[in-house]
């Protein structure tokens, strides 16, 4: 790890909503300066910043759609003239539309996997070449791979694409002291799991765990901090964080 009195310093995707906002919150409390990437919601992601600094983080925002191999280049220069590089890269960005398979609108497969499969191999890119030894990449999967849930074949074959740039990164930068490690969430009370579900199939989704509850963000977050952090032995593996669901 870099020790010369400045902060570590992450990027990460998706950081102004859900599971991202909340890893961004838990990494600042371990003392990370951060870098919030959005889609296109300015509002959320300066409420998000606004936020972060009011507590005394070290935090800005920066709006790339991380399937842009230009504009993802972009977000890291910027982080490296503010902060003077990158430590961890967290690549929580993704969507998550839904249709049996058989009436699926090919042009929906087309943005998924452009979002959810090249966003993961430009960010990853970008990543392997620029975060300094001592380092981590964190991907995000879904339990979804292992659920095999109706409705979620292109999400589920794009996190399946995640977990194969996530497990072959990992032996490639052999030697670079830099983990790359993916977490897979099960059911989690986000707007992206939540919008479209009624409250009926919330209940029953959330009633298959152990647990007996829905996944919250902060339980994701965790996960990520100790990945980002004390976690350097867990390397080219996939967590799957979903209260015992499978």
């Amino acid at each position: 790890m870099t020790d010369t009195g400045a902060p570590r310093v992450a990027i990460v995707t998706g950081g102004s909503r859900g599971i991202g906002r909340e890893t961004v919150g838990r990494l600042t409390r371990d003392g990370f300066a951060v870098v919030v990437n959005y889609a296109g919601n300015k509002v959320e992601a300066d409420a998000t910043i606004e936020e972060l600094v009011t507590g005394g983080a070290a935090a800005f925002a920066v709006q790339a759609d991380v399937a842009d191999e230009l504009a993802v280049a972009g977000l890291f220069d910027q982080t490296e003239e503010r902060f003077g590089g990158v430590d961890v890269v967290v690549h929580a960005a993704g969507i998550m539309p839904l249709s049996p398979l058989v009436d699926l609108d090919l042009a929906v497969l087309d943005r998924v996997l452009r979002t959810n499969v090249r966003g993961t191999f430009v960010v990853d890119q970008q990543a392997a070449r620029r975060v300094r030894r001592g380092g981590a990449i964190v991907n995000f999967s879904s339990s979804i791979t292992r659920f095999s849930r109706p409705g979620y074949s292109a999400y589920g074959a794009s996190k399946g694409a995640v977990e194969a740039i996530t497990l072959t990164l990992a032996r490639e930068l052999r030697g670079r002291d830099v983990t790359v490690n993916a977490v897979a969430p099960g059911p989690t009370a986000t707007a992206l799991f939540l919008d479209g579900k009624s409250d009926d199939l919330i209940a029953r989704i959330a009633g298959e765990s152990p647990l007996e509850r829905l996944g919250q963000p902060a339980d994701l977050a965790e996960v990520v901090a100790f990945l980002a952090g004390s976690g350097r032995w867990i390397n080219g593996q996939v967590l799957y964080v979903n209260g015992g669901s499978i």
